[in-house]
Parts: C-alpha cells; structure tokens; sequence
C-alpha cells in the first residue's frame, strides 16, 4: 500500500512539474505573440508590454511571479528561437531591454569625467613641479649677503 502512495505522488510529481513547464513555454510564446501583434498594429511599446507582461504573469504558477526582467528575456527568446513566425517583431526588440543603451552611456560619461580628474592632477603637477623650479633658481640668485637689509 505504501509503494503504491510513493508511486502514485512520484507520477503526480513528475506530471505536475512536465505540466509547469509546458505552461512557463506556453506563456512566454503567447506573451510574445500579444506583445508582437500588438506593436505591428501601431499601438506603442508600453502598452503592448503591458499587455505581454500582464499574460506572463498570470499565466505563471507558483509562489514566485515573472520579474519584467525574466518576461522580456522570455519574449526575446521566443521571437529569436522562433525566427519565422515573428520575423516583423524583431525591431521592437531594443524597447524590452531599454536600460542597456543608458548603461553605455553612463560608462562613457564615467570614463570621460575620470579623463579629465586625470587631466586635472597632471596639470596640477606639472604646474608644482615649475613653481618649485622658479622657487629654486630665485633662491639661488639671493645670497644670504644680499638679504642682509644692514649690509651697505
């Protein structure tokens, strides 16, 4: 009788985690499909991803949700994976992942602000190094002869 509950959970178990999977595949490429059909009709990128991200969403199970993250890399790889079906979808593509251009440039400006830190130092620098030069030959032409304000 126990072999036979065992059995019985490990079948449900595995129907049940095969079933998940299915659905998580099915989501996606549905969530693909709204998101696709939806920007080729005209409307704009947010409310087509709304739409998208809100199927996802719903049709996952579980305790945990799809981040938006994870719900536009799922569309993304669905219209890759599936080239044919969604040829037209992929210029909508860079909307999903929009922060990766403003990383780029917040890089840039990073490096470009760290080039003129740089800039700044060695000029300063270079600016101490000519004034310690003028210093020392001014210093060099006074004899301590000279200084003495009672030597006539």
């Amino acid at each position: 009788m126990k072999k036979l509950k065992k059995q019985i959970l490990l079948a449900l178990g595995i129907f049940t985690s095969l079933n998940l999977t299915t659905l998580k595949v099915n989501a996606s490429s549905f969530g693909a499909e709204i998101f696709c059909t939806m920007r080729d009709g005209g409307n704009d990128h947010e409310s087509s991803w709304d739409a998208a991200y809100t199927y996802i969403k719903k049709q996952k199970g579980g305790l945990f949700k799809a981040s938006p993250k994870n719900a536009a890399a799922e569309i993304t790889e669905t219209v890759i994976r599936e080239k044919e079906k969604f040829s037209y979808c992929v210029e909508y593509l860079d909307n999903l992942h929009p922060n990766r251009q403003l990383i780029r440039d917040l890089e840039k400006e990073e490096k470009r602000k760290e080039k003129e830190a740089q800039d700044r130092e060695n000029k300063r620098k270079k600016l101490e190094k000519e004034l310690e030069e003028t210093n020392r030959g001014i210093s060099e032409e006074f004899t301590d002869e000279t200084l003495d304000r009672y030597s006539y």
